[in-house]
């Protein structure tokens, strides 16, 4: 049963499908990113498990997505403020600089989870001021020795290259989606990002996710907020890889006169009555499940090894 159509729809908006998706794109959408998430958790139920723990961590998180550089460097920026927010909290509850930095590190955290690209943006002079914890992933060579030499502020590591050059890349694409936007349109558009799996709905998505069922582990609040990422991370590549498939599906049609088959088929000129080309029809299932296949090809290696053999080749569940 479909819980999140409302929010796939918002997501969708934002990752440039203007038309409203059908319901059964969405619940297609929905089904795709349980089965994701379902298969994160059982890899971080696998990984707690070899290091002899029976709770999921952040790091088991973060270990899956660890070649994707730019989006832990996100990641690890939204620990940072969370943290700062944390000791605010506890440290001045007064007002001021502090209740500054409080606002400043709620947009952040709401950019990140929900999507907007508020991680790699602009951040407020009073957060500035506060100091940031190290998130310190278990995988960096520093965290192998008990003293580490002290880190400058000032000098930017690949990871938050890579995680800007991303978020400038996000500001882009927005740009081009919203440029022709009216005012209204724009508030909209900026209501849909911070669209999310997990915000407020804590309760429904354990029940979603398959906590209690797939995995006996209580997440905290870290890894929601990570899932909720990474959950509208999905649903952002799920749909602009089918807007790609739905473009050239559209060109080609347009160029062999509107049927696959007919190859040979001569070009059917535009008639009188015919709809405008602007008008946008949404993304079908079949786009989906294309666009899905094409996210799921991998190393083709394993399967050349099989050949002349009677033995099954039987690719895992890649994560988007």
């Amino acid at each position: 049963m479909a819980k999140y159509r409302t929010e796939i729809q918002q997501m969708m908006f934002v990752s440039g499908e203007t038309a409203e998706p059908s319901a059964e794109t969405t619940t297609l959408i929905e089904a795709i990113v349980q089965g994701q998430v379902h298969e994160m958790l059982r890899e971080c139920t696998a990984l707690a498990t070899r290091r002899g723990s029976r709770s999921l961590s952040t790091d088991d998180l973060m270990m899956l997505i660890r070649h994707d550089r730019a989006k832990v460097s996100r990641l690890r920026h939204f620990l940072q403020w969370k943290d700062v927010r944390r000791s605010v909290k506890d440290s001045d509850d007064k007002g001021g600089d502090a209740g500054a930095d409080v606002a400043g590190d709620a947009d952040l955290a709401a950019g990140v989870v929900g999507g907007g690209g508020g991680a790699g943006g602009p951040v407020p002079e009073a957060g500035k001021k506060a100091k940031r914890a190290k998130v310190d992933l278990v995988w960096d060579v520093h965290s192998f020795f008990s003293e580490n030499p002290p880190t400058l502020d000032d000098v930017e590591d690949e990871e938050e290259e890579e995680m800007n050059y991303a978020t400038l890349q996000r500001l882009k694409n927005a740009d081009e989606r919203t440029k022709d936007m009216t005012r209204e349109e724009y508030v909209h558009w900026s209501d849909c990002r911070q669209a999310s799996f997990t915000f407020r709905k804590g309760k429904r998505f354990k029940e979603w996710a398959g906590f209690g069922v797939i995995t006996d582990a209580k997440p905290n609040d870290d890894i929601i907020d990570i899932l909720g990422f990474l959950t509208f991370e999905i649903v952002q590549t799920l749909t602009e890889e089918a807007l790609k498939v739905k473009i050239a599906e559209d060109l080609y049609k347009k160029s062999t006169g509107g049927e696959p088959q007919s190859h040979l088929k001569r070009k059917r000129e535009r008639g009188l009555f015919d709809p405008p080309e602007e008008a946008r029809e949404p993304i079908q299932p079949s786009h989906v499940q294309e666009a899905f296949r094409r996210l799921q090809r991998g190393n083709n290696k394993a399967r050349a090894m099989l050949n002349f053999t009677r033995n099954v080749h039987r690719a895992p569940l890649r994560l988007i």
